[in-house]
């Protein structure tokens, strides 16, 4: 599939998702439907040519497809009566997929798949089929394990959200603010595995980002005046732009290390200005502090012109808003490069034993990590060596791993 018509294809997703299920209920079938016409429409489109108005090709190739599967469900015969009802009602010209209604469901599809009966896995999941249109062999892949395990997770979750009752309709203002943390949060954590990758030979996948970045554009289209949603696609942009820099010949470059020259201006500019804007509202959130530190670091020409006491501010913000265990690690790199490693290292004996940063299973491989760098800086390199070599047990990811290797290796 060429990157035109794939481009093409996953912005239409939701919209045609939208369209199936409005004419016939069955989020399940209809997002299955959606899926047999993208690979119908990614074989044909190759050979013919994108359509006029390939939103609508795609509709009708979907309502064609609901009907053959509404009617192979014989044991469910309320379905093959309703699939009977809507042949005939296709029939009629009036009646027919004509152009597509207006109104954008994207907003409506990231609420339904992020719904609370799900869990964070399945919801993840569901986002990346049903609102950015991968197929399942995608999702499988960017996230390690087999098309048929994947298939099943993602089968149980469309079933868990027919047994939650789950209503593809607007959601009311109270519903969805209530909601709204679910969607940003899923976003955010399909943008961090893509960026870094949990297992595999490559550091990051190209395609998670570029999709996260795509679904956050997506919402703040839907939410322009959520500061919060402003703030999450600002770090991305931010972050995203730092990606080319972050490895050389396959081998990991730090942060400190990085050619700041090889960092995309584009999208340092564009998330800069929306940090800018969001933080203008007075309306501070995580995602807005985070893209702050991340502007800090755009801003500073090299690593001696990085402003860490000012990042190290924003994250003891940060810490009082999510205090969670990766926050409070990342305020003891910005405590260490702004005051010093040992009191960095007070810091995390500190935080060690009032929150086992070491034990917790989003920080204890990067715990030893920091605490090895921090090791080095004081002087104590077999100590550090030791370290190092531990973290690099406690990752799956390749690229990482020979980095870790390699810093042992060369401190003896």
């Amino acid at each position: 599939m060429t990157t035109d018509v794939e481009r093409l294809l996953r912005a239409e997703a939701p919209q045609v998702l939208g369209a199936l299920v409005r004419r016939f209920g069955h989020f399940d079938i209809a997002e299955d439907a959606l899926q047999e016409a993208m690979l119908t429409a990614s074989r044909t489109w190759q050979a013919d040519g994108v359509p006029d108005d390939p939103r609508s090709w795609l509709i009708r190739i979907g309502y064609r497809r609901m009907v053959d599967l509404l009617r192979s469900d014989q044991a469910r015969r309320r379905r093959e009566r309703e699939a009977g009802l809507t042949e005939l009602a296709m029939q009629e010209p009036a009646r027919r997929a004509g152009p597509p209604q207006e109104s954008d469901d994207s907003l409506t599809l990231l609420l339904l798949c992020c719904h609370p009966a799900l869990s964070t896995t399945s919801q993840v999941a569901l986002t990346l089929r049903a609102v950015g249109g991968l197929t399942t062999a995608e999702i499988a892949h960017a996230y390690g394990t087999t098309e048929n395990t994947m298939g099943t997770r993602i089968s149980r979750a469309k079933q868990r959200l027919a047994r939650a009752g789950a209503r593809f309709t607007p959601p009311e203002e109270t519903d969805r603010d209530s909601r709204m943390a679910a969607v940003t949060q899923v976003l955010y954590l399909i943008f961090n595995e893509g960026y870094t990758a949990s297992t595999g030979v490559e550091l990051a996948r190209v395609d998670l980002t570029r999709e996260a970045i795509r679904l956050t554009r997506m919402l703040r289209d839907s939410l322009p005046d959520d500061a919060e949603v402003t703030g999450l696609l600002a770090l991305m942009l931010l972050t995203e732009s730092r990606r080319t820099a972050r490895t050389d010949d396959d081998e990991l470059v730090p942060l400190e290390e990085q050619d700041r020259t090889r960092w995309d201006s584009r999208l340092i500019r564009e998330g800069t200005e929306l940090i800018d804007r969001a933080w203008s509202r007075r309306m501070v959130g995580p995602y807005q502090l985070q893209a702050a530190i991340a502007s800090v670091h755009a801003a500073a020409a090299g690593p001696a012109e990085t402003d860490w006491p000012q990042i190290a501010a924003l994250y003891l913000w940060l810490e009082r808003l999510t205090p969670t265990a990766p926050v409070r690690l990342s305020r003891v790199v910005a405590v260490a490069q702004a005051y010093g490693p040992a009191r960095g290292l007070a810091l995390l004996d500190d935080l060690n034993r009032r929150h086992r940063l070491d034990q917790e299973p989003l920080t204890r491989q990067r715990e030893r990590a920091v605490r090895a760098h921090l090791f080095q800086l004081t002087g104590d390199t077999a100590g550090a060596a030791t370290l190092y070599r531990e973290a690099a047990t406690l990752t799956d990811n390749q690229v990482e791993r020979r980095y870790l290797l390699g810093r042992a290796d060369r401190l003896g």
